[in-house]
C-alpha cells in the first residue's frame, strides 16, 4: 500500500468510535476478521514452503542454481498467488466469496510487513530488537481486526451509523457528528476505516486527512521540566521557577481488590486446558467476562487521565523537557513493576510529542543517563549516590535541601534555557561542532558567567566549585537532544 502524504495544512487524524452491532452484524464482523488472518496464514505458509523446500534439497547436494526459486513476499505478488489459489484451495473453497475482498487484502499486507520487517532486521536495517521470522496466527489469540481501504465507507448523515463495505450500516454508540461536519464543509476526507475487538467492544477508526489551523498556545516563550515518578506522576517546574505536582491517580490499586474477588471466582470454575483440549464451561466464561471489566475500566481511565494531563501542558507551555526513561528495564523491578505500568511513563512522553507537533511547540529529550536527580540545581555539584529510598535532596556543596523530584525537575528546566540561550553552555551545539574539528561544545572558562576571576592561583587554575560547573555544563550539552 502506498503511504498517503497530507496536503499542505491537513494532518492525518483518525476518528475512533465504538459499534453497537446486533448478532448478524457481530457474526459478519467476525467473519471478516477470520478471513484476514486466514489470509495472513496461507502467505506466510506459502513463503516459508519455499524456504522449506530449497534447505531439503540443498541436503541433498543440488547447487545453488538448480534449487527451488525464491517465492517472493511483495504485497503485488501475494495478491497474484492468493487470487489464483483461493479458487481451488480447500482452505477457502466455499467461503472466500463471503467476505469483502478488503479482508483478505489485510492479511497480505500484514504479512509482507511482517516478511521486510524480518528481512530488515536480518541485515542491520532496523531498529529495536531482532525480529524472527513469521509465524502463523492462532485462532485463539489472534488480535480480531480488518481494514478497509476501497468501496463504501461513510458517517451516515443521522451521525449515529456508520457504512462500511459488505458490512452494511452499523449503528454507533456515540454520534459522529463531529466528523460527519467536517466532511460535510469539506475539511476533513475519510482514507481508510478499520474495525477492532478489543476491551470486549467493537471499535471502527476513521483514518482521515483533516484541515487543522496552528493553536497558540497560553505561553509560547515559557519551558517546563517534567520528572515522571510514582509517588506523584509528574513533578512540573516552569523557565519562571513555579513549581507544580500531579498526583498519581493509582487507578490499578482503587481496583485491585475486586480484581482479587473475580479472580478467585474464575479460578473457582472449569476453565480451558489446551493439554486435554477441554473446553472452559460457560460460568467460567461468564466470570471471565466480569473480570475484564474490571480490568478495561482501569485502561479506560488510565487514558483518559493521561490524556487530560499531556493537554493541558501542551495547551500552556511551548518547550516541554522530559527524561528519556528505560521503561522496559524498570519493569524488571518486582518491587515497582506494577506501579510503573499503572502510571504510564511511555505513554505520556508520545502523547506530548506528537501533540507537541500539533501545536508546532519544542520537545527536548534530556539523555537517560542525565543526571537530573544527583545534580543539585542551585550549584550544579553531582552526587556520587543517591538511593531511590532517600526522597529529599540535600547538597553537599551548598546549603540547597529539596525534595528530590522538585530538584530534578528544576534541572530538566535549565536544560532548555541551555538549549536557547545561545551562550555556549548548551546552545548552538551545531555551530560549534562545525567549527572545531574534534568536535568540542565549548570554550573552557575560569569562572561562571557573571562572575569576576579572582582564584589567587598562580597559572589561572580554577576552584572546585568552578570545575564542578564545568563539568555540569558539559553533562547538559551531552545530555541535550532536540526532536
Amino acid at each position: 500500500m502506498k503511504k498517503f502524504q497530507p496536503q499542505p495544512g491537513f494532518v492525518v487524524q483518525a476518528y475512533r468510535f465504538a459499534l453497537d452491532p446486533n448478532a448478524a452484524e457481530e457474526q459478519a464482523l467476525r467473519s471478516h476478521c477470520g478471513a484476514s488472518r486466514a489470509a495472513y496464514n496461507w502467505a506466510v505458509s506459502w513463503v516459508r514452503a519455499s524456504w522449506a523446500q530449497r534447505a531439503a534439497e540443498a541436503t541433498y547436494g543440488i547447487g545453488e542454481a538448480e534449487l527451488t526459486p525464491w517465492r517472493p513476499w511483495s504485497l503485488p505478488a501475494l495478491r497474484k498467488a492468493f487470487n489464483e489459489a483461493k479458487r481451488t484451495d480447500p482452505r477457502f473453497a466455499g467461503w472466500w466469496g463471503e467476505n469483502s475482498k478488503e479482508a483478505y487484502s489485510t492479511g497480505l499486507a500484514n504479512a509482507a510487513a511482517a516478511f521486510d520487517n524480518y528481512a530488515k532486521s536480518k541485515n542491520g536495517k532496523r531498529k529495536g530488537k531482532r525480529v524472527g521470522a513469521p509465524r502463523r496466527k492462532s485462532k485463539r489469540k489472534a488480535r480480531l481486526a480488518c481494514r478497509f481501504t476501497t468501496g463504501a465507507i461513510r458517517v451516515e448523515p443521522d451521525g449515529r451509523h456508520v457504512t462500511l463495505p459488505r458490512l452494511g450500516t452499523i449503528r454507533v454508540h456515540e454520534r459522529a457528528d463531529d466528523l460527519r461536519e467536517r466532511i460535510a464543509a469539506g475539511t476533513a476526507r475519510i482514507l481508510s476505516a478499520t474495525v477492532r475487538h478489543e476491551r470486549g467492544r467493537w471499535f471502527v477508526s476513521f483514518q482521515t486527512e483533516v484541515k487543522r489551523d496552528l493553536v497558540r498556545v497560553a505561553r509560547p516563550d515559557a519551558a517546563v521540566g517534567i520528572d515522571l515518578g510514582v509517588k506523584h506522576l509528574a513533578v512540573m517546574a516552569d523557565s519562571a521557577g513555579e513549581i507544580r505536582y500531579e498526583p498519581n491517580p493509582k487507578h490499578l490499586d482503587g481496583s485491585l481488590k475486586l480484581l482479587r474477588l473475580h479472580s478467585r471466582r474464575v479460578s473457582r470454575r472449569q476453565g480451558p486446558d489446551r493439554r486435554t483440549g477441554h473446553k472452559p464451561s460457560k460460568r467460567w466464561e461468564k466470570a471471565d467476562r466480569e473480570r475484564n471489566k474490571v480490568h478495561h475500566r482501569v485502561a479506560n481511565q488510565r487514558a483518559d487521565a493521561l490524556h487530560k494531563l499531556t493537554t493541558k501542558i501542551r495547551d500552556e507551555y511551548g518547550t516541554v523537557v522530559v527524561e528519556d526513561l528505560n521503561v522496559a528495564g524498570m519493569l524488571k523491578n518486582r518491587r515497582l513493576a506494577r506501579q510503573v505500568a499503572d502510571a504510564g511513563f511511555g505513554e505520556i512522553r508520545r502523547q506530548l510529542t506528537y501533540k507537541g507537533r500539533r501545536n508546532a511547540t519544542h520537545t527536548i529529550l534530556a539523555n537517560r543517563w542525565y543526571p537530573s536527580s544527583k545534580t543539585c540545581s542551585n550549584c550544579g555539584a553531582v552526587k556520587a549516590k543517591l538511593p531511590l529510598h532517600v526522597r529529599v535532596f540535600d547538597c553537599d556543596a551548598c546549603p540547597l535541601v529539596m525534595d528530590r523530584d522538585e530538584n530534578a525537575a528544576h534541572n530538566l528546566a535549565a536544560l532548555a534555557a541551555a538549549s536557547t540561550a545561545g551562550t555556549g553552555v548548551a546552545g548552538d551545539l551545531d555551530a560549534a561542532k562545525a567549527s572545531k574539528p574534534r568536535g568540542a561544545d565549548r570554550k573552557t572558562r575560569t569562572t561562571r558567567p557573571g562572575r569576576t576571576a579572582g582564584t589567587g592561583r598562580a597559572g589561572g587554575a580554577t576552584l572546585p566549585h568552578q570545575r564542578r560547573e564545568e563539568a555540569r555544563d558539559r553533562t547538559q550539552a551531552e545530555a541535550l537532544t532536540l526532536w
